[in-house]
């Protein structure tokens, strides 16, 4: 899906809605693991941007995205609005990244 296609908002900027298809979502459930833990450890110790856990974080959420992404392409949408992420760890270490938003057919305003 044309990352252009999908928004947080409730429409598509120069597309009317046509059909609304419903509500899809993309879900990650992930770990840290032990030696990500570690080095996180210690960059705690020199301060600022733990970038081992933004780098899990980002990829975390972009699968979820490309998840959602499918689920409204199998569906049969063309764009997705009202886009959004949740989070909710699980258990310790343990967080599910929800990315949902409502599956849409839009056409291009003439």
């Amino acid at each position: 899906m044309n990352p252009a296609m999908v928004s947080s908002g409730l429409e598509i900027a120069g597309y009317k809605i046509v059909k609304h298809v419903g509500i899809v979502r993309g879900i990650v459930v992930r770990s840290r693991s032990i030696v990500g833990n570690f080095f996180a450890g210690l960059q705690t110790i020199l301060g600022g941007n733990i970038t081992i856990y933004t780098n899990l974080c980002e990829r975390t959420r972009t699968d979820a995205y490309a998840l959602m992404c499918k689920h409204a392409e199998k569906n049969g949408a063309n764009a997705i609005i009202s886009m959004r992420y949740d989070a909710t760890e699980l258990d310790r270490g343990v967080t599910e990244v929800l990315c949902y938003g409502t599956a849409v057919i839009v056409e291009e305003i003439k």
